[in-house]
């Protein structure tokens, strides 16, 4: 009598980003089609349709996934760090979680143009997650100051993905160092422009 197989049977919605970024990678994105993208992943269009209801729903699903695996490596950060190599490691822990999807994310940036809606809503996705990411460093997200913050790191982000993606070292040294580089920056500015106050001399002292 034959073994039955104990191999587990791959999670619907890791099929379907599976198969829509290896599709992207091969035939791009903005053709690429729900039903093109269900059939790669070996399952029916309707259940599809139950997990995604569009791409952009799977490129959100994904983006979801990297904050959270990110967000659970600030845990094992050291305490003594400063916030930004706080920063600096959780933001490299995403570019770790999206190396398999490397060529496929490729393939979407550069057919995003064609899709400005789509590209916006995936703009203000990406501010959530550096809010996220802050948040993960232990960086106030609040308030004004957190907004300013949340959209300069998505800057400094985007800047250390267009060198990822073409980043061919095998220890990521470009994007690391235009990453610290980015960084490095913002705290400068961020010392410019919010100054520590030294504290007030006591009115009792010599």
């Amino acid at each position: 009598m034959a073994k039955k197989s104990t191999r587990k049977k791959k999670d619907p919605s890791d099929a379907l980003i599976d198969a829509a970024l290896k599709l992207a990678a091969e035939r791009g994105w903005w053709r690429l089609t729900m039903a093109e993208i269900a059939d790669q992943a070996g399952v029916g269009l309707d259940t599809a349709g139950a997990f995604f209801l569009s791409k952009s729903a799977i490129i959100n699903d994904l983006i979801s996934r990297v904050d959270d695996a990110a967000s659970a490596a600030s845990r094992d950060n050291n305490a003594d760090d400063s916030p930004r190599d706080r920063l600096f490691d959780i933001l490299m822990r995403r570019f770790d979680v999206l190396a398999p999807y490397k060529l496929g994310l490729a393939a979407i940036l550069r057919d995003m143009p064609r899709d400005p809606f789509a590209g916006l809503c995936h703009l203000r996705r990406l501010r959530r997650s550096m809010t996220a990411m802050l948040e993960a460093a232990g960086i106030p997200s609040d308030g004004c100051g957190g907004q300013i913050r949340a959209k300069a790191l998505a800057v400094i982000y985007a800047n250390a993905v267009r060198v990822w993606l073409n980043d061919d070292s095998p220890d990521m040294a470009k994007t690391m160092a235009a990453l610290d580089n980015g960084l490095a920056q913002a705290e400068k500015l961020a010392a410019i422009v919010w100054p520590t106050q030294a504290p007030k001399a006591s009115p009792n002292a010599a």
